[in-house]
């Protein structure tokens, strides 16, 4: 994980200088801006490995910008944000964010569930696998369907490949989740149904099926 890139997007000096602190000391790189007007130009240019980004930023708030970024980039994207409700929660994850982080948070948590989302990509088989209209490139984490590339989130990826890694199990939502995150957060099972719903439409678009992904009443998630 040495030499990672991670770019923190927020605009209190203090907090935002805590992370690369507690980053740098696990080795991390780290890169700072306090406001959303060079955001987009930072990440074309550098391409940061991972971003830590709050929502409410001077000049562009980061729900627009992930929204943005999400048209170029797969880059693992965690918001950082003080609205807990679960509306808030979800509208993030709909416009492509990876995970969400609620202030106040503990920033050794953060650096935490950061190592934790490197080393689940590290830990994904090494080589392309094939299955029926489907590829999966494990290292760089993109899919293809149909020899379309797939324009999804590492979460969305995640989530297809253990649906693809054996077609017509169900995964219950509590599998899924577990696939996403490795503690025991208390998060919601329409966490799980969201990126099941974002999946589903870029899915569509390719094929112009709505159920390639199906849901078994009770239980959960599966791909025939």
């Amino acid at each position: 994980m040495l030499n990672k890139k991670i770019l923190i997007v927020e605009d209190e000096p203090k907090l935002a200088q805590l992370l690369a602190d507690y980053l740098a000391h696990d080795g991390f790189k780290s890169h700072i801006i306090d406001d959303g007007d060079h955001v987009i130009s930072w990440v074309k240019h550098f391409s940061p490995d991972l971003i830590l980004m709050d929502i409410m930023l001077p000049k562009r708030d980061g729900i627009s910008l992930c929204k943005e970024i999400r048209e170029f980039s797969t880059v693992p994207l965690f918001l950082l944000t003080a609205r807990i409700g679960e509306t808030d929660r979800l509208k993030g994850l709909e416009i492509g964010a990876d995970d969400y982080i609620c202030k106040p948070y503990s920033a050794k948590e953060v650096v935490a569930r950061i190592k934790a989302i490197f080393r689940r990509q590290q830990n994904f088989s090494p080589e392309m696998a094939t299955v029926s209209g489907f590829s999966l490139d494990k290292v760089k984490c993109h899919a293809y369907c149909e020899g379309v590339l797939l324009d999804l989130t590492l979460s969305e990826f995640r989530i297809l490949s253990t649906l693809l890694d054996k077609r017509g199990k169900v995964y219950s939502r509590a599998n899924l989740l577990d696939v996403l995150h490795e503690d025991d957060r208390d998060i919601s099972d329409r966490t799980v149904d969201t990126h099941i719903k974002n999946l589903r439409q870029k899915l569509q678009k390719i094929t112009g099926k709505k159920d390639i992904i199906q849901a078994v009443y009770g239980m959960g998630y599966t791909i025939e």
